[in-house]
């Protein structure tokens, strides 16, 4: 009898378990246009959340959260709406782009602003309990021989960001390196667009599929 309702109490605990289902990893990415184009059919997120989900074990629950035009501090207003209230576990945040290219056109943001708005941002999503992933600003224009017209502002906003994750101690991907280095080596006619970009700034296919490489393999590193 003892035999028979261990067994059954095996039973239905395997019943019980292959019923459950774990709850999924959520990620949300946070950021830009970039970010906004990313959740198209072949953006960077969509590959990223196939790369993350491949042989069907949705694992992740992949959430888009980009808005065309946004700089760091518009970020830091629709944090608790868009981010906050979802409960995220992770959230990948990409942002600095147009806190610089908008310099041209008068609506930038300085550096000493972009940094205070990116530490509050950082530190109000770490009281939430969310891991993070910061990225550096990646390009606008894609020369390599350092004579794209914003590449000073650029480096300084990517080095801003590195020092937030050192100190934070928060997951960096370094993208503003990660695109030098690519151009470098597969851009010998030097040119503005058309490598990893459609214009200097927002993904093609080949950047698309570079990033979402880049984001995916961070996101299982910390998970």
């Amino acid at each position: 009898m003892r035999k028979l309702l261990s067994f059954s109490l095996l039973l239905l605990t395997f019943i019980t378990m292959s019923f459950f289902r774990a709850k999924k990893i959520k990620v949300i990415f946070f950021g830009d246009s970039l970010t906004e184009m990313g959740m198209q059919p072949h953006g960077y997120v969509t590959i990223a959340d196939s790369l993350l989900n491949a042989g069907g074990n949705g694992q992740y629950e992949i959430v888009g959260a980009g808005v065309s035009g946004n700089k760091v501090y518009d970020l830091y207003l629709r944090m608790d709406d868009d981010v906050i209230s979802k409960s995220p576990d992770i959230v990948v945040i990409w942002i600095g782009v147009n806190d610089v290219w908008h310099k041209k056109m008068g609506t930038g943001t300085d550096a000493d602003k972009f940094e205070r708005f990116y530490l509050a941002l950082i530190k109000k999503l770490k009281a939430a309990n969310a891991k993070l992933i910061i990225c550096t600003p990646s390009t606008i224009g894609e020369k390599n021989d350092c004579t794209n017209e914003q590449d000073g502002d650029m480096n300084k906003y990517a080095g801003i960001v590195r020092r937030i994750a050192a100190e934070q101690k928060v997951e960096l991907i370094d993208l503003r390196k990660e695109f030098e280095d690519y151009e470098r080596n597969h851009n010998p006619g030097n040119m503005e667009k058309g490598i990893l970009t459609l214009d200097g700034v927002h993904l093609n296919e080949n950047g698309n599929r570079f990033v979402a490489n880049l984001m995916a393999d961070a996101i299982k590193k910390i998970h």
